[in-house]
This record gives structure tokens, C-alpha cells and sequence, in this order.
């Protein structure tokens, strides 16, 4: 049985034993890489450090540092940017959870081309969001690791609230031809992430999605950083994350113990598995059964 197949029966069973949320235990995480994966050993691998050349325009080309200073600055919240929603010892365990799902990556990394990742889930509701912020904040805590975090959910964004960020201009607006990249790249709070929310409502989110200028914003952007990371819509509603998932090098799926039903997720990771599926984030688990190095916790939703 596959890891994953694993991490979905045991969301079912969370779900069967219907346990108030107040009951249960820390969350976790299931392991990322599935068993068709290279098996990794101890020794740590990461990912290359990109060059300081990076962005090309009208065949010039520009260092990390001017991107930087040609985008964005908005006063981003401190309060709420990137925080981790537990605190105390549980917190200490939640961020440590992130720091082993940095680990795989880097690892997976080590062996293969894995910059952009997205992160999506089978249903709304589920934590991808979530995961993408806290990802990202492990990620940064690395001084020398650049990373841009893009909100491709233009239906439903939540990453700027996460971020305490401007929502506008961003992601949409470029898609529509209307601004460069330049004018949608928010950098604030460490000087190693940039950002790109979801911008202007629009009536055709799977269109733009789906346009040339969404892949010559991705290949653009992406030699800038060490890892992009994209939130997406849920796989089952519509369409958009498998679009955007045959832009990326890898997908992790968002599974939510106790909620999320076996056979949606099933269904809708199936999908994925072509599509360089890197694994599945279990959520709001008992932290039991010994995978206990694998598991993170939160108690937030999206």
C-alpha cells in the first residue's frame, strides 16, 4: 500500500471516529515522498543556490537585487504575516514539522529539478493555505534561500490575509496584459520573499490560468528564486490546479483528517499522480501509529 493510499484511509478513519476538534491530539503530517520515490538517506541535500543574474527584459539582464528594487514595497502586517497559530510547546512542534517537510524537499531536490511547487488540496477547507505560508516562512528562515510565493486561487485567495498584504494589483491584473511584473511582486518582511497575490477579481479565472502569459510569468520569475510556490484552487471543483500543475515541477496535496472524504481525496489526488505528485500533507491528525517525525499541526483553516 502506498504511503499516500496510507494518509487517506487514515483521514477516513479520523473522519468515521468523528471527533470533536477540541479532542484530538497535535496534527501531523503524513510523509511526503510516495514509495516510487528515491529512498533518501540521513545526508543533507539542498537545493543549488541560484546565480545573481536573473530576470531578462529586452535582453538585459537584472540581478536579484534590482528586482527587489523595481517592485513593490507595501507595509505588509507583522502580526499576522507568516505566523505559525500555535504557540508554546505545540507551536515548537508545528514549526519543526515544517522544517522536516523543508528537508524533504530539499532532498528531493538534491536529485531532480524542483523549484516550483504547487500546493493544493480536494476541497476548500483543507489547510493548503495554510501550508503554503508556513512553508514558506521554514524556507526563509534560511537567509541565503530566495523564494516567491505566488496566490493562483483566483477564485477564492486567502494568502495575502495570511500575509497581512495588499490583495491588488497582482496575478490577475498581469494576466490580463494590464501591468508587467514588476508593478504585482509585493516584497516586504524579510528581504528574501517576495509575493504575488491573487489581484483584481475577474470573472474568467480559468482562462487566464490557462493563457501564455501565466507560463511567460513562471519562466520569468523563476530563475529569481530558489523556490516558487504556488496556491492553487481545489482540484475537485474545477480545473485550474492541474492546469497549473503541468507549469510546476512537483505538487504537494493537502489531505484534512476526520473532514475530508476518502474517496474525494482519492479522486482527486489520482489526478496528480501523473502530474509529479511529491506527496500528501495530512492535517489535524492524532499524532500516533509512529510516524511521528512526519507530522505537523495548525488549527486554522483554507
Amino acid at each position: 500500500m502506498s504511503r499516500i493510499h496510507e494518509a487517506l484511509k487514515k483521514a477516513e478513519r479520523e473522519k468515521a471516529a468523528n471527533l470533536p476538534a477540541a479532542e484530538r491530539s497535535t496534527p501531523a503530517l503524513a510523509p511526503v515522498a510516495e514509495d516510487d520515490l528515491p529512498v533518501f538517506t540521513s545526508k543533507r541535500l539542498v537545493a543549488e543556490p541560484v546565480q545573481d543574474s536573473r530576470i531578462t527584459e529586452g535582453g538585459v539582464i537584472l540581478r536579484f537585487e534590482e528586482l527587489v528594487q523595481r517592485c513593490t514595497h507595501p507595509e505588509w502586517k507583522a502580526d499576522s504575516a507568516l505566523r505559525i497559530s500555535l504557540a508554546g510547546d505545540s507551536g515548537k512542534i508545528v514549526a519543526e514539522r515544517f522544517r522536516t517537510l523543508r528537508s524533504r524537499l530539499y532532498q528531493i531536490a538534491g536529485t531532480r529539478a524542483l523549484r516550483r511547487v504547487l500546493i493544493t488540496s480536494s476541497l476548500p477547507s483543507e489547510g493548503k493555505t495554510f501550508v503554503a505560508t508556513n512553508l514558506v516562512r521554514s524556507i526563509i528562515r534560511q537567509a541565503d534561500r530566495r523564494v516567491l510565493l505566488i496566490d493562483a486561487d483566483l477564485r477564492a485567495p486567502r494568502l495575502h490575509a495570511a500575509l497581512g498584504a495588499p490583495s491588488t494589483p497582482g496575478l490577475s491584473d498581469y494576466l490580463r496584459g494590464e501591468l508587467d511584473e514588476y508593478a504585482i511582486i509585493q516584497n516586504s518582511v524579510a528581504n528574501n520573499l517576495c509575493f504575488i497575490p491573487c489581484g483584481s477579481k475577474v470573472t474568467n479565472p480559468s482562462e487566464l490560468l490557462l493563457s501564455d502569459r501565466m507560463k511567460v510569468l513562471l519562466d520569468c520569475v523563476t530563475p529569481a528564486f530558489d523556490w516558487v510556490i504556488l496556491d492553487s484552487p481545489p482540484a475537485l471543483p474545477v480545473h485550474d490546479a492541474s492546469s497549473l500543475a503541468d507549469l510546476c515541477d512537483g505538487v504537494l496535496f493537502v489531505v484534512r483528517a476526520g473532514e475530508t472524504d476518502h474517496e474525494a481525496a482519492k479522486k482527486a489526488s489520482q489526478e496528480f499522480r501523473e502530474k509529479n505528485l511529491l506527496g500528501v500533507v495530512l492535517n489535524q491528525v492524532e499524532d500516533s501509529e509512529g510516524q511521528g517525525g512526519y507530522y505537523y499541526g495548525h488549527s486554522d483553516r483554507k
